[in-house]
């Protein structure tokens, strides 16, 4: 028996649902999470294991647009899909949600009211790649090219897989729509930017003081810092 249970919280990686759950989902997903909450519970800690259905993501969006119906139809049909796969395979989930709760939508209201109340969040313009031929600014996951390192043509317009370094579109040479490989044009757009930068260094000291973590977490973490945290746009079109 343990007579010190910790509580320990498995974030398991929230699917887009635009489609129905492969292997490669499960492999990467769902699995390596469930071994360790298992774990966990057969050592006497208390886990809760959560996930979720992201309903709001662009895939979900521009399947809607092709197949001419709306997007919560194609998120509803999808999400019901998903649980009852993860349900079959017998993955022991403590909750598995969706974005489309009234919860989930309140919590992601307060968060982003509390960050315009301590002044982290700032409306700026920038520069996306617009799609021409479907009259759509395309987000950083549906554009790739050549990463600035020159190892991947095909990296995407938030990171390359193969250096691992966060991009931004503007970053990628030769860059074309993943949708239908036209070149895009890159336009003004306004979004709200998350200061991270001003949180630097309680982010930094927050990370040194965890004892639990793997020390190559803490020191993959502690290199994005030491490089310079950007601001992000944390809304789209």
């Amino acid at each position: 028996m343990n007579n010190n249970p910790k509580n320990i919280l498995v974030c398991v990686a929230w699917p887009y649902v635009n489609g129905s759950p492969h292997l490669g989902h499960i492999a990467g997903m769902s699995i390596p999470a469930d071994i360790f909450a298992r774990y966990h519970r057969l050592i006497g800690n208390k886990v809760a294991m959560v996930s979720g259905s992201d309903m709001h993501g662009t895939p979900v969006t521009l399947l809607a647009n092709d197949l001419g119906v709306t997007p919560e139809e194609i998120s509803l049909k999808y999400h019901k899909i998903w649980s009852k796969s993860l349900l079959d395979m017998n993955f022991l989930y403590d909750l598995y949600t969706n974005t489309h709760t009234e919860n989930h939508m309140k919590i992601v209201q307060d968060i982003f009211k509390v960050l315009l109340e301590k002044n982290l969040l700032e409306i700026r313009e920038q520069l996306m790649p617009y799609s021409i031929t479907e009259n759509i600014f395309l987000s950083d996951r549906l554009v790739e090219g050549e990463c600035p390192c020159g190892n991947n043509d095909k990296a995407r317009g938030d990171q390359c897989e193969v250096c691992g370094r966060t991009l931004d579109p503007a970053d990628l040479k030769n860059i074309r729509s993943k949708r239908d490989g036209s070149i895009p044009e890159f336009r003004k757009t306004s979004h709200y930017f998350l200061k991270l930068s001003e949180m630097q260094n309680e982010i930094k000291e927050w990370i040194e003081n965890k004892d639990g973590w793997r020390q190559n977490v803490k020191n993959q973490s502690l290199s994005f810092i030491n490089e310079g945290l950007k601001d992000r746009a944390i809304t789209r079109d």
